[in-house]
């Protein structure tokens, strides 16, 4: 079950790179605009990205302290973070993905 350990490692790596690319993002947004919502995402990535960086650390620093009925549960929870993260960036990123509804008159 160590694989397991592994995969979660690798893909909250994954999720940290995502974060730094969400806060490269809000970062520009905030100096054009100064809204204080963007300051929120902001916040919100560097939550996630402490959440990620300290799993990585608990992983390699205390490995043999895991259960080994953990780690499913442990990378499960990191793939649906993935999952949510590579749907933020992408709504962050390519808004225009989204149709929207032609306005009346046009």
């Amino acid at each position: 079950m160590a694989w397991l350990m592994d995969v979660s490692s690798l893909v909250s790596m994954a999720n940290m790179a995502i974060l730094i690319a969400l806060l490269a993002v809000y970062a520009r947004i905030y100096t054009k605009t100064r809204a204080t919502f963007t300051v929120g995402l902001m916040v919100f990535a560097g939550m996630l990205m402490l959440h990620n960086v300290l799993a990585v650390y608990g992983y390699f620093a205390m490995a043999k302290l895991y259960s080994d009925e953990l780690l499913p549960y442990f990378a499960g929870i990191h793939v649906a973070e993935l999952a949510g993260l590579i749907a933020l960036l992408k709504v962050t990123v390519w808004p225009e993905g989204v149709k929207a509804t032609p306005k009346a008159g046009n």
